[in-house]
């Protein structure tokens, strides 16, 4: 299995045109958030711009080269405070520093079974890596597994046609906004 390391050099590695990003579950235990899951619980007004600005600078060099990184992000009904907290301190500044990204939201968009039950990546279109995640969303590696390569390309193909876009999709739903509180989850 590929370490967050190995997993990152891989992606650095082989993503010369697109890398499309399947995220599926209600909240991932992931080290480098550090803290900030805690402080947008806490009501802090934005992400730390140390943390979130190489990520911003990364995601608009990659735009201004040609490369294309897309994801589609299912959320759950209710949606837990860590999907509220990667919609507005993640995918709002991401996408406008270049990332596509849509959503799926369960009681709201149709929710075909052509959908893979666990997360992936799916590199320049032939590249297929399985995402691994302990039952508490802790990442545990990633394999590389060239069985699923159509797999993965025919329900990113399902997925992304069915999925709204994340700003039409978030600017239906002021009430998740930290300004209009939130509810635990």
């Amino acid at each position: 299995m590929l370490s967050t390391a190995e997993l990152r050099d891989f992606i650095q590695e082989h993503f010369t045109r697109t890398a499309y990003r399947w995220e599926r579950l209600p909240a991932y235990e992931v080290a480098f958030d550090g803290t900030e899951f805690a402080r947008y619980l806490a009501g802090e007004p934005g992400p730390t711009p140390a943390r979130k600005q190489p990520c911003l600078d990364r995601l608009a060099a990659e735009r201004a080269a040609g490369l294309y990184r897309h994801r589609v992000r299912l959320l759950h009904e209710p949606i837990t405070d860590y999907e509220r907290y990667e919609c507005e301190w993640g995918y709002v500044p991401n996408v406008a520093a270049g990332e596509g990204v849509r959503v799926l939201h369960v009681g709201e968009h149709r929710l075909p079974a052509t959908l893979v039950e666990h997360d992936y990546w799916l590199i320049d279109d032939v590249h297929p890596l399985r995402m691994h995640y302990a039952a508490d969303g802790t990442f545990e590696g990633a394999t590389v597994e060239p069985e699923l390569l159509e797999t993965y390309r025919q329900a990113r193909e399902v997925a992304w046609a069915l999925a709204e876009p994340f700003c039409v999709w978030w600017g239906r739903h002021p009430e998740l906004r930290c300004d209009a509180g939130r509810q635990t989850s």
